[in-house]
């Protein structure tokens, strides 16, 4: 990657924010040293017409409908002036301004519409009653009226209790346990009284639409007859959208092809700055795409212009953004990947390793080879929704395949296929010891990785004396030699400096590096000097779930046999595919989770910082 600096006049600046965005090898980025030489921003005033005329145009974009699937061919880009962007952007609002009074007027209809089909099922609740429903919103002075529901369980000893102050219960309707009674009675001084019964009996009052003003019959007749208008209505409108959208289709496709070439100036805009008749524009590009570029330029550009290029200086290695380019097989994990973070440019990219040790560790957790073959054909069949993660799913399901293989296990049952290698509980301190091993591989290829990248960024302490360095892996090496002559007996000098001088040597890196003083000081570098062996430790223990998450794979299968041997013959198989489907959603989801974590605690957090920039090149239509 080289940084790019780019001089040119002010008046060449869009054609060549149109040669950079045709390659699509250009990533702008600003920087502060020349804002006090050069001042001036050439492309404020453009990014700010275009930002708006998009916003417009994005509205506008839906109407073309099918449309928009079946573009003509672009043509070969070229410059739009900044007059004939505001032009643009001028109709644009017009046109704006024309549709939004059209669904404008869409939504109030379609609100209206919303609001009668409510009110026609409000009005089910009445349509028993043979009476003008606006006598019954009508307060009267010598008429206690109530409208409303009642549990049917309540209904008759309502009655008996109202009937005692010469009240009447009528029920007009029955829904499940409900019953819409009207309950009416002359108004005296027992109101307050009869409310109490109301409520007591579990009475809720049904407020009755202020829009029903005549009877049921009649009031239906009026909102079928206002809802037949309105959908009259809404296929006016709709018409008149359709008539413009057809009207205007050559013109909206003209506008989203200057619109697309007027995108490369208006998003390189922040990177411009000038001065006079001169515009400079920074950034990053692909070293062996520079002479491409270069030509490029020479056939866009009417006026002399100079293309500087260097190696990144020490203290940009930060800003320098990092081209990752992965085929179609890889992406799924190069998105698991950013989802921890972008890699630092110089970094290893930890995406193909990523996907090798992921799939592996899944295989190995989950082996088996029905379950396997059914998240591959899961994948297959599920591709048009899991899109770019089918690859991520099939491998996963093969690698379950191949391992349920070596395990001779098939849906659980493990006496129809013979085992490649071992059924797990066979041996199950054969499998943690292959955890163990698989483990321990795991982190020394991690911490290589961080010697690697430290070197590279000329962290030459760290990379050398540091707990996570050469000095840490020669102690966990040291370690590990160590324990396994102590399980021997044969635990010497030898074994002891081999823990013991790399330890020196981290402790006094860290005592050097250390801005504490005196006892604080002391005590922060032993906290680190500890912190660095359980480390180590827990890290590769970590790894020992890998076998237990394959032991535990074919415990469930047994726990589910033992419960389907206790049933009959139809019980039987029922609870074998309810229990293998329980394995394979539950358990295989839980695994996924298991190997990632293992994945970012236990990989990526020891030679990944994660907090680089992705290479986003400037391209046609961005």
């Amino acid at each position: 990657m080289q940084r790019i600096h780019l001089q040119v006049m002010r008046e060449d600046a869009s054609r060549a924010a149109l040669a950079l965005a045709e390659l699509g090898i250009f990533h702008p980025e600003p920087t502060g040293r020349w804002e006090e030489r050069l001042p001036e921003q050439p492309g404020a005033r453009y990014r700010e017409v275009y930002r708006e005329a998009q916003g417009r145009f994005d509205k506008l974009w839906g109407l073309l409908g099918d449309a928009r699937e079946d573009l003509p061919p672009d043509g070969p880009p070229r410059e739009v002036p900044i007059e004939e962007l505001v032009a643009l952007n001028m109709k644009l609002g017009r046109w704006w301004h024309e549709v939004s009074a059209l669904e404008e007027q869409t939504h109030r209809l379609e609100d209206e519409r919303h609001a009668k089909l409510q009110l026609l099922a409000s009005l089910e609740r009445f349509g028993q009653l043979d009476i003008d429903l606006s006598r019954l919103q009508e307060r009267r002075r010598f008429l206690d009226l109530h409208l409303g529901t009642v549990p049917l369980a309540n209904l008759r000893r309502l009655r008996e209790s109202l009937g005692l102050s010469q009240y009447l219960v009528q029920s007009f309707r029955e829904v499940a346990d409900l019953a819409h009674v009207v309950v009416v009675g002359p108004s005296a001084e027992e109101r307050d009284e009869v409310r109490g019964l109301l409520a007591a009996a579990g009475f809720v009052a049904t407020p009755i639409p202020k829009e029903f003003r005549d009877r049921p019959e009649t009031v239906h007749k009026e909102l079928d007859a206002r809802l037949a208008t309105i959908t009259d209505e809404l296929k006016a409108v709709e018409g008149q959208i359709k008539a413009f959208a057809q009207v205007h289709r050559d013109e909206l496709l003209q506008a989203w092809r200057a619109l697309t070439w007027a995108a490369p100036l208006a998003f390189l805009s922040p990177t411009l700055r000038g001065m006079g008749g001169l515009a400079l524009i920074h950034g990053w590009m692909p070293k062996d795409r520079v002479r491409e570029a270069d030509q490029a330029l020479h056939r866009y550009l009417k006026n002399p212009y100079v293309l500087e290029s260097r190696d990144p200086q020490p203290e940009e290695r930060w800003e320098v953004p990092s081209a990752l380019r992965h085929r179609f097989i890889l992406r799924p994990f190069a998105t698991l990947v950013k989802n921890y973070g972008i890699p630092r440019y110089g970094e290893v990219d930890p995406t193909l390793l990523f996907a090798v040790t992921f799939i592996a560790m899944f295989g190995m957790m989950f082996g088996d080879i029905g379950h396997g073959l059914t998240i591959a054909l899961g994948g297959w069949l599920l591709r048009g929704k899991l899109k770019s993660f089918t690859p991520f799913v099939m491998a996963a399901g093969v690698a379950s395949t191949l391992f349920g293989w070596m395990y001779g296990s098939i849906f659980g049952f493990e006496e129809i296929v013979e085992p490649l290698w071992i059924s797990p509980l066979s041996d199950p301190m054969l499998m943690l010891m292959v955890a163990l091993y698989w483990g321990i591989g795991f982190i020394v290829v991690a911490t290589m990785l961080t010697i690697r990248n430290r070197l590279v960024e000329r962290r030459w302490g760290e990379a050398l004396f540091d707990g996570k360095g050469l000095a840490g892996l020669a102690l966990y090496l040291g370690g590990l030699e160590s324990a396994r002559a102590a399980t021997l007996g044969r635990f010497g000098m030898g074994e002891a400096l081999a823990m013991a001088i790399p330890l020196l040597v981290i402790l006094t890196y860290g005592w050097n590096r250390s801005s504490s003083r005196g006892g604080e000081k002391l005590l922060v570098v032993g906290i680190e000097g500890f912190e660095t062996v359980m480390g180590f430790i827990a890290n590769t223990l970590s790894f020992l779930r890998v076998a237990a998450f394959s032991l535990n794979h074919v415990a469930l299968a047994v726990a589910v046999f033992t419960l389907a041997e206790m049933m009959g013959s139809t019980g039987h198989w029922v609870t074998v595919v309810l229990g293998n489907l329980f394995i394979l959603v539950l358990e295989g989801g839980i695994v996924a989770i298991q190997v990632l974590r293992l994945e970012y605690y236990e990989g990526f957090s020891r030679f990944f910082q994660g907090d680089g920039k992705e290479f986003k090149p400037l391209v046609l239509g961005r």
